[in-house]
């Protein structure tokens, strides 16, 4: 009577076995959702575990956020977030967190710790919502060097709380020329400094995530010796921002692609497309939107962009519109209401990957 204790033994491993994630795959798929502006970046392993790195915009735009993260979630065939890294207290990157929450389990909650700039949004939320998410699963403060167990990746946190990390990472830590030439910014006393940023590898692929972190941050992670190395793809910092984007890294890492998660008037200035369109062996730089702040003169072709905006009109200004000086006067962003597409990544361990716009269809695979 062997093949009825084989089936029982079989039913108990699956009852007793932790619920898993219904996903067959041999590729890391990385979706970069639209957000306008801020950050949404969901990784999923061959194992179907999960990570989602940012939640989007908080306030009015909190429930489009969560929805547009859902989309890509279900497109993943996921049932729960493994992890979720907050990389910063900024609105555009934990605002919609809570309303996520209420939709989709998330295990294991990653942040920086404390938030050092005091703004109303944050402090409330750090305060009063924030505890009530994390207990219900578990919550870690993120140092230089740790790492998030994730089945089939090796994901290092290298930079955390105005930290990097001393040790450099596998086939890196030589010296890095560009920083002879670095010249400072001043001192960032904001959250976009305490980003945690992550190295992520595949196989032969490797990705970098670095948050929001900023100028002089970037150099202490970089200088005197590089201390990530290379990358396939470089997920572009701080949505394409001059105060980000330093030689330093956006050079040093050689990534044959770079994704900028950017807003139809957040990112894309002049001086950060410069930098990255001269990167050395840079073959594509892959937008979310279209950037009123770049112009023909520095944005990508069309092909590579996710979404535009809602009135688009007849022909794009060759010159960069130049951003309105900050305040409550200025004028709103132009308006995307409309479908919000990804960007997609699927890599394989070879180190071969395929990039995909939702928007057109369109894929380049990279050898």
């Amino acid at each position: 009577m062997r093949a009825p204790l084989i089936v029982v033994v079989f039913l108990a491993g699956l009852i007793i076995s932790p619920a898993a994630q219904t996903r067959a795959g041999k590729t890391l798929d990385i979706y970069v959702v639209d957000v306008e502006g801020g950050n949404a970046t969901l990784f999923v392993s061959p194992s179907g575990e999960s990570l989602l790195m940012d939640t989007g915009n908080g306030g009015a735009a909190a429930t489009r956020d969560a929805d547009r993260i859902m989309a890509a979630v279900k497109d993943a065939g996921l049932s729960r977030i493994d992890h979720l890294i907050t990389t910063h207290w900024h609105g555009d990157h934990f605002g919609a967190m809570a309303e996520l929450a209420g939709r989709i389990p998330i295990r294991h909650y990653i942040d920086h710790g404390p938030s050092v700039q005091s703004q109303p949004a944050s402090d409330v939320f750090l305060k009063e919502v924030y505890p009530g998410l994390y207990a219900k699963g578990k919550r870690t403060i993120a140092k230089p060097g740790d790492r998030i167990p994730i089945t089939g990746l090796d994901w290092r946190i290298v930079t955390s709380a105005g930290e990097a990390i001393k040790t450099p990472l596998p086939g890196a830590g030589q010296p890095n020329p560009l920083c002879a030439a670095f010249k400072p910014q001043d001192v960032d006393t904001t959250e976009n400094a305490q980003s945690v940023g992550s190295v992520v590898t595949f196989g032969r692929f490797k990705a970098v995530h670095l948050g929001d972190l900023t100028w002089n941050k970037e150099f202490d992670l970089m200088c005197p010796t590089n201390r990530i190395g290379t990358a396939d793809v470089f997920f572009v910092t701080h949505h394409g921002q001059p105060v980000s984007n330093a030689e330093v890294v956006v050079h040093a890492l050689q990534s044959r692609v770079a994704i900028m998660n950017n807003g139809t008037r957040k990112g894309g200035q002049p001086a950060a497309m410069r930098i990255i369109h001269s990167a050395p062996r840079l073959e594509d730089l892959w937008q979310v939107h279209f950037s009123t702040l770049s112009g023909q003169e520095h944005t990508t072709p069309g092909l590579f962009i996710a979404n535009t905006i809602d009135d688009q009109p007849d022909a794009m200004p060759v010159a960069p519109i130049a951003p309105p000086p900050p305040g409550p006067g200025a004028a709103p962003p132009p308006v995307h209401n409309g479908p919000a597409y990804w960007i997609k990544v699927s890599a394989q361990q070879d180190g071969s990957f395929t990039v995909t716009n939702a928007r057109n269809g369109f894929n380049k695979t990279y050898r």
